[in-house]
């Protein structure tokens, strides 16, 4: 049997790493076939079976792939046999029905919310990471200073990629940890909220992503649909805009890919009766000025005071607009009017202040960001020729700053608030000889320019100017 499963799986061009996992996998899979049964409606339906099936591209039920995720969920699946079934996914992915129902079943694994008690269209949105990416902290207040409702719920960052939770508590007393009826009764009164993830909503989800990261099967595009799409759902907002972002600096590398994910997870939206949009965005240099908890927090300031207009306000305008269209506030032009009065008569600010203070934080940062953390050195880096700028690497850029720790390495991992990089210079600006391109700021000198040598290297300098690519690159709804 295993031998002409092993055959099977020779032909799948596929990482060898991963089919030796999957071969393994089988082994103990084919040895306790007999173990793993549950019978229901009087079908007996065996976890080996479904793998069998799955691997053949022979589509599940709904019933099939609610049973298999309730059965890992309380232990009666084991973790070896959920690993084989999510590699076949992984090696010959699912149908949308599929997907559709895996996301379902993920989403009722814990409990979901109901946003019924903020009183209008709730929209939330998710984005799928880049360095420097503190859209959420810019199109929340602006969504709200148009009259929409913005509950929001964010992870921590792990690795190079900032987690909108630690910008937001890099401002004084800030508490992201509340009590969901403060959750809401925040987002009916200000507009908007931002909280941590916390609570029971979807357990099967922190289950399968663990197993995931142990048997490389984390880049398959159903299990990064439902993983992120289950989460959206158990939140329970009406409306979902999802920033989908391609390019080094995120974790889908093409726009062809981003379109995949993106397509999956607004007919995954469709089919679970929810207003979804998708964007696909460009992250091969960072988005803004500023990488680093405190540093982002002040570049938001900075473009909600007026003092700031850069390609990060004109995207965070843009899919504000979205989520304000999706909301049913008129056409995405009329809505993008909105945003851009709502920015510039003060309005998000306001709503930016009001939602720091009923957090428990200190509203004043607004007018004083002199109060944000910063770190103890700094230092900045120069052009060694004229020229401009043709690209810039926002991972190595992202690496640099985990150096300085403004990042994780583990959960564990303590954060230096106030660590990070400010650009000087964006991609398709002229530089001349001695021009300070950019500023790396650290608890040492020397950690510093240990992180500026590593960005320096990842900055090309050309002599012709290149063609920029437009931020927004696809709407998909």
């Amino acid at each position: 049997m295993i031998g002409r499963i092993w055959k099977d799986i020779q032909k799948i061009n596929f990482f060898g790493k991963s089919l030796a996992i999957l071969y393994r996998i089988l082994y103990h899979v084919e040895k306790s076939i007999s173990v793993i049964s549950k019978k229901k409606g009087g079908f007996t339906m065996q976890m080996y079976d479904l793998v069998q099936k799955t691997r053949r591209q022979e589509a599940l039920t709904d019933e099939q792939i609610q049973w298999i995720v309730n059965g890992f969920c309380h232990g009666e699946i084991p973790d070896y046999m959920m690993s084989a079934w999510m590699m076949a996914v992984c090696c010959q992915g699912l149908t949308d029905a599929e997907t559709a129902a895996l996301t379902l079943a993920m989403r009722d694994s814990g409990e979901c919310l109901s946003m019924e008690s903020v009183g209008g269209v709730t929209v939330d949105k998710h984005s799928t990471g880049g360095i420097g990416d503190k859209t959420t902290l810019l199109l929340a207040p602006i969504v709200a200073a148009c009259g929409g409702f913005v509950p929001k719920m964010s992870g921590r960052g792990l690795g190079f990629t900032g987690g909108t939770i630690d910008k937001l508590e890099s401002i004084p007393n800030f508490s992201t940890n509340l009590p969901m009826e403060r959750f809401l009764e925040i987002t009916k009164e200000i507009g908007c909220c931002v909280i941590a993830q916390s609570g029971n909503l979807v357990p099967a989800d922190k289950k399968m992503y663990a197993l995931r990261n142990l048997t490389a099967t984390v880049d398959s595009i159903p299990l990064i649909c439902s993983s992120i799409m289950s989460k959206k759902l158990a939140l329970g907002a009406d409306c979902i805009l999802l920033d989908v972002k391609f390019g080094h600096g995120a974790f889908m590398k093409t726009p062809e890919d981003a379109q995949r994910l993106a397509e999956a997870m607004v007919e995954v939206g469709k089919r679970a009766g929810k207003q979804c949009r998708a964007v696909l965005t460009d992250m091969n240099a960072p988005l803004g000025a500023n990488v680093g908890n405190a540093l982002e927090v002040l570049e938001v300031i900075r473009i909600l005071r007026g003092e700031v207009r850069n390609e990060l306000s004109e995207l965070s305008l843009a899919l504000a607009a979205h989520m304000l269209s999706l909301s049913g506030k008129g056409s995405v032009e009329e809505c993008m009017d909105m945003a851009k009065q709502a920015l510039d008569s003060g309005n998000a600010l306001r709503k930016f202040a009001g939602m720091i203070a009923a957090q428990g934080g200190d509203p004043t940062v607004t007018e004083h960001p002199e109060l944000l953390p910063q770190s103890a050195a700094k230092y900045t880096a120069v052009s060694s020729k004229d020229g401009f700028i043709a690209s810039i690497q926002s991972e190595e850029v992202g690496l640099a700053c985990l150096e300085l720790g403004a990042g994780r390495t583990a959960n564990s991992s303590e954060i230096d608030y106030g660590a990070g990089v400010e650009l000087h210079v964006f991609v398709g600006d002229a530089v001349k000889s001695g021009q300070p391109l950019f500023t790396v700021y650290g608890r040492t000198e020397a950690l510093c320019k240990k992180a500026a040598e590593r960005i320096f290297a990842c900055m090309e300098i050309t002599t012709e100017k290149p063609v920029k690519s437009p931020m927004l690159y696809q709407v998909i709804s």
